[in-house]
């Protein structure tokens, strides 16, 4: 069954951009996903094709309409779950890509201007608002791609070893290990003895290990909730279970 992808966007000639090219490209022409960019001028009813109008109470820019968004979201039709991109929405994650690739499909509807009519969010369409992270886009089209390429590569045939994507950063609630290759010494850096020792049980505990410190330096929020998860605190310390 080919897993089905409907943007609404201003800008339906951004895609499929990148998507068209490397394992999503190929993925693309062999069927195994599907896309329909549709523009929402296209549902509007007025001669200039008006999607947006002033924010209520005034300010500065324009907010995108909530009736023309919710007209082209049932004029486009598609399948899954509508997501519209804006950095007001929950961040997207690793858990959320994979519940997406699992299922038939996405609608994403790409944001302009200030943003959305809020009342887009409690209509009757049901449309989950996410943001691919605490930064402001000109529009929505890139975080669209981004979306997208995070679930099209987890599709069954996409990815030719499926082992690549358990080790990942974020699949186990850490970031993934460093990874090393040929030459064995560069500028005077060599990789690490027991990368080359032959010995998988203890390239696996390095690996590990280097997984849990990494992220405990550069990722504290994702450090708190995986210690949280095996019962530890963020420093480490074992927390005693009630008995």
């Amino acid at each position: 069954m080919t897993w089905a992808a409907t943007v609404l966007t201003l800008y339906p000639e951004m895609f499929p951009g990148s998507l068209g090219v490397s394992l999503a490209g190929r993925a693309l022409a062999d069927g195994i996903w599907s896309l329909d960019a549709r523009n929402i001028r296209d549902f509007t009813t007025d001669k200039h094709r008006t999607v947006d109008d002033t924010s209520a109470g005034g300010g500065p820019g324009m907010v995108l309409r909530a009736d023309i968004l919710s007209t082209a979201l049932r004029g486009a039709g598609g399948t899954g779950p509508v997501i519209a991109l804006s950095p007001r929405g929950a961040p997207l994650t690793q858990r959320r890509v994979r519940d997406l690739a699992a299922g038939p499909g996405v609608r994403l509807i790409c944001g302009r201007f200030e943003g959305f009519d809020e009342r887009l969010f409690t209509g009757a369409d049901a449309v989950e608002p996410v943001s691919i992270g605490d930064y402001v886009l000109s529009g929505g089209e890139p975080a669209a791609l981004v979306l997208l390429d995070a679930c099209i590569r987890l599709l069954p045939g996409v990815m030719g070893a499926t082992q690549s994507g358990e080790s990942e950063s974020f699949e186990s609630g850490l970031l993934e290990y460093p990874h090393f290759t040929r030459p064995a010494t560069w500028e005077g850096q060599s990789i690490p003895e027991v990368l080359r020792s032959g010995d998988h049980a203890k390239v696996a505990a390095w690996r590990q290990a280097r997984s849990e410190e990494d992220t405990r330096l550069r990722r504290p929020d994702l450090w708190e909730r995986y210690s949280s998860a095996r019962g530890r605190s963020p420093s480490g310390a074992r927390v005693e279970e009630d008995e």
